[in-house]
């Protein structure tokens, strides 16, 4: 197998591993969810009590909402980037376009999924923060792309 078919099945990999992970996350019920989420917020408000003493025992009640839809952001920003890296490794035509529109389908479908998933729904604003999250990786990674090429 030559390297250029290697990358091509290695990038592709990596883009259907994350899009299970994603998947994976969305088939947890509500509860589950919440768990994490709050697991989260802890451990992240023991990180902040070193630098804001204190912090730790105040109730944060809006703090797991953004770790949720950040999660949703981040989700889909290493879903933009690892899909434009796997279309142009692959020498698709309009690699970004293309790695958008995947992302935005994935997006959807996802949110579809959550309707059949105790406790969870679909919501369109979810689609719109996952929509950004791919927008911003797929961005940031044409232009890092660009740069490095126009380098060498």
């Amino acid at each position: 197998m030559d390297k250029k078919r290697l990358i091509v099945i290695l990038t592709w990999s990596c883009t259907l591993v994350w899009m299970g992970i994603i998947f994976y996350l969305s088939s947890q019920s509500s509860t589950q969810s919440a768990h994490l989420s709050t697991g989260l917020k802890n451990e992240l408000l023991a990180l902040l009590a070193h630098f804001i003493p204190g912090i730790e025992t105040m109730e944060i009640k809006s703090l797991e909402f953004y770790i949720r839809k950040n999660a949703h952001f981040i989700a889909y920003f290493i879903l933009g980037v690892l899909t434009l890296l796997a279309l142009v490794q692959s020498a698709a035509r309009k690699p970004a376009n293309l790695a958008l529109l995947i992302c935005l389908l994935y997006a959807m479908s996802d949110e579809f999924h959550q309707l059949f998933v105790p406790g969870r729904s679909g919501q369109f604003r979810d689609v719109l923060i996952d929509g950004a999250g791919a927008v911003l990786g797929v961005l940031l990674t044409a232009i890092l792309m660009n740069r490095i090429s126009r380098r060498f």
